[in-house]
């Protein structure tokens, strides 16, 4: 890793910023005060750090606390595949946890905090805590189920329509966790974020936000994207959105 540095500082749990968040369900009472005793610490990293590298063996889980980044692959050859994003309330680093080491690498599109937790201690939570353990397996199966949107995307939408659904798909994460405003939003990425979360050249990408933002529906700056229109970019994408579901916060 590199940018990155522990604090003594820490946020008391009761006192979390992400639990007055309506999108994510309420700790009970003795829940809480196992994640308190969980968490092991805070991380602080500088924006394009990385925080996991693909084929390491790290003993921590982490939650962001604060920014925003994302998760890719590295070929042989340099290409490189976004798989996701990540943001506030998201966990990472639950795969080296079970596999033993990192399949994909984890790097900061913007300053982070992320909680630290011991891996250790998971099977803990699964004897002490199932309900917590279930919000665990349901992380997991919501991140399979939004890969499998990324690869319908990749795979059968148009140039046009895999932008104006990953752009509608950022935003309204980036607004359920208060990254953005309901209205528009300012996503911090370049244009080879987006060739690479898509499979698209760098000339390929250009075009195509070039035509989005011709329909009034994006505004390219000099570095990142402001959404004009997310229901606009909806019908592009003919994407229905994310549902509006109370998710869970380890």
């Amino acid at each position: 890793m590199k940018n990155h540095k522990a604090r003594a500082e820490r946020t008391d749990c009761e006192k979390c910023p992400l639990r007055e968040i309506k999108k994510f369900r309420d700790f009970g009472p003795d829940e809480l005060e196992f994640v308190s005793n969980f968490k092991k610490g805070e991380l602080h990293t500088d924006p394009g750090a990385t925080i996991l590298v693909e084929g390491s063996n790290n003993p921590h889980i982490y939650t962001v606390l604060t920014g925003w980044g994302f998760r890719s692959k590295l070929l042989e050859d340099g290409r490189r595949q976004i798989l996701n994003y990540i943001m506030p309330g998201d966990m990472i680093g639950l795969q080296g946890s079970i596999m033993g080491e990192m399949e994909h690498s984890v790097e900061a599109l913007s300053a982070m905090t992320l909680c630290v937790f011991e891996r250790e201690y998971m099977m803990k939570l699964y004897e002490k805590h199932p309900d917590l353990g279930y919000d665990i397996t349901w992380i997991a199966a919501t991140e399979e189920r939004i890969l499998d949107e990324h690869l319908v995307s990749v795979g059968r939408r148009t140039a046009l329509e895999r932008a104006a659904y990953l752009l509608a798909y950022l935003h309204q994460k980036a607004t359920a966790v208060g990254l953005a405003q309901e209205e528009c939003s300012d996503l911090s990425i370049t244009q080879q974020h987006i060739a690479d979360t898509l499979g698209l050249s760098i000339v390929h990408t250009n075009k195509t936000l070039r035509k989005l933002a011709q329909k009034d529906l994006i505004i390219w700056k000099e570095r990142g994207c402001e959404v004009l229109n997310v229901k606009g970019l909806l019908q592009v994408a003919g994407w229905e959105g994310m549902p509006e579901k109370c998710r869970p916060l380890i």
